[in-house]
């Protein structure tokens, strides 16, 4: 009887933990999380196709100014994050179209931006909670009006994948051949710097400005260790996001952990034991080698 009642408070606590999963404010998180988890699996992939990971860590960087001046000037952050961030990526794209300045000018905008954000973040007293919010992300304060938001970028982004990701993916690989043959590269250049711009900016709500990297490249990276195929890469890497996001708002009712730590962690975890599997995979599909045959007598 006495370990009864033990285990009891155990299983009620258990049960009122699983009851948070149904409040509004993680239901409003769970939605979110899972609308930027797609965006961020599809983007990704290109993300890595065109050698841009520093720049989505500059990116999100860049929209850390554009969130401290909106709250200084009493607008929504998050309006603020997406201008600099679109506004960030444009610049990018702007000033380093040619691969072998891309780094430099990344770097350089990228260190003008943070030199903004310190001065915005410094004037504004009042905003110290904001500011960490944006650092390291807080997806169970998003509001109804921000997942209007989430939903319509997450459509926009879709949409404009399906309908460019073939040529964009021709233009990654190879763009002289791709403007030979009579292919926009420039534009798709500028759309998918506006889509990932947009992608970074709400992605920040999740896991913050420090760590955009483990959910909008870590996922592509471990699905690309898995298989080659476009398609493919794209949908595992949105599962994984997927999982990363709706395990660690489970796990955080349980712990005292930010959500974002934890949805880094796992991102973070499963590309690092990925390699095992492939190596399991590899072992299991490759045929053992025929034994050498033994010399005939007749040639000794």
């Amino acid at each position: 009887m006495h370990g009864f009642t033990e285990v009891l408070p155990s299983t009620t606590s258990l049960l009122a933990d699983l009851s948070l999963l149904t409040t509004p404010f993680m239901i409003n998180a769970l939605i979110a999380g899972t609308l930027i988890a797609m965006a961020a699996g599809t983007i990704g992939y290109f993300v890595l196709l065109r050698d841009q990971a520093f720049a989505t860590h500059a990116i999100a960087h860049i929209g850390f100014p554009g969130a401290t001046l909106a709250a200084l000037l009493f607008i929504n952050p998050i309006w603020g994050l997406l201008v600099a961030c679109v506004g960030g990526g444009l610049a990018i794209g702007a000033f380093g179209h040619r691969k072998g300045d891309r780094e430099v000018v990344t770097g350089t905008i990228l260190a003008f931006a943070s030199g903004l954000g310190i001065l915005f973040a410094s004037i504004g007293s009042r905003q110290s909670g904001m500011v960490t919010n944006i650092l390291f992300g807080n997806i169970l304060a998003v509001s109804q009006d921000q997942l209007v938001i989430f939903g319509v970028i997450t459509v926009i982004v879709l949409i404009a994948m399906v309908i460019t990701g073939r040529q964009l993916m021709f233009c990654s690989i190879d763009p002289e051949v791709a403007a030979a043959k009579g292919i926009p590269v420039r534009a798709l250049s500028t759309i998918f710097l506006i889509c990932m711009s947009l992608v970074i900016a709400i992605s920040v709500t999740v896991v913050g400005v420090l760590l955009i990297f483990a959910l909008l490249v870590t996922p592509a990276a471990t699905a690309i260790k898995i298989t080659a195929r476009p398609a493919a890469v794209v949908a595992i890497a949105t599962s994984i996001s997927v999982v990363s996001v709706w395990a660690g708002l489970i796990v955080s009712t349980y712990q005292p952990w930010p959500p974002s730590f934890i949805i880094v962690t796992i991102a973070c975890t499963i590309w690092a034991v990925t390699p095992l599997y492939t190596r399991y995979r590899d072992k299991r599909t490759t045929p053992a080698a025929l034994p050498t045959p033994a010399p005939s007598p007749d040639l000794v």
